[in-house]
C-alpha cells in the first residue's frame, strides 16, 4: 500500500478532521446544550457528553497521524454509530431545538456520508499487510 496520500483523502481527512475537533470542542464548551439533546432514556447524559468529547478529540488527532490513522477512524466510525439516537431523539422533537426541522431529518442520511468518508479517508476497510 502507498503510503502518499491522495489529494481527496487529504481533504477527506481534513474534513474529518475538523468535524471531530471541532465536535469534541463543544461538548466541554457547550455542555449544557450537548446534554439537552441525549435521549432521556440514555443513563447518565453529562457523563456521555464528556466521554464522548474526549473521544472525539482523541479521533479527530488520530487520524492525523499515519500509525494510528486506521483505530482512529474505527474509533470515530463506532463513536458516530453510537451518537445516532441523540440525532434521532433531535429529529423526532424539533420543537425542542432551535434548528429547522428538515436539517434534523436531512442530518440522519448524511450521517451515512460521514460514515463513509471516515472509512474511505482512514482505511479502515483496506486490509492489513
Amino acid at each position: 500500500m502507498s503510503r502518499t496520500l491522495s489529494r481527496g483523502k487529504i481533504a477527506g481527512l481534513g474534513f474529518v478532521f475538523l468535524w471531530f475537533f471541532a465536535g469534541g470542542l463543544a461538548h466541554f464548551a457547550k455542555t449544557d446544550l450537548e446534554v439537552s439533546i441525549m435521549p432521556p432514556y440514555m443513563p447518565w447524559p453529562r457523563a456521555a457528553v464528556l466521554v464522548s468529547g474526549v473521544f472525539e478529540l482523541l479521533g479527530a488527532f488520530g487520524i492525523v497521524y499515519g500509525p494510528t490513522r486506521r483505530a482512529a477512524g474505527m474509533g470515530l466510525l463506532l463513536l458516530t454509530i453510537a451518537v445516532t439516537p441523540a440525532n434521532i431523539y433531535m429529529a423526532q422533537h424539533p420543537d425542542r431545538f432551535h434548528i429547522p426541522e428538515w436539517i434534523l431529518i436531512a442530518r440522519l442520511p448524511l450521517q451515512l456520508g460521514l460514515l463513509a468518508l471516515i472509512a474511505w479517508s482512514t482505511s479502515v476497510w483496506v486490509a492489513r499487510r
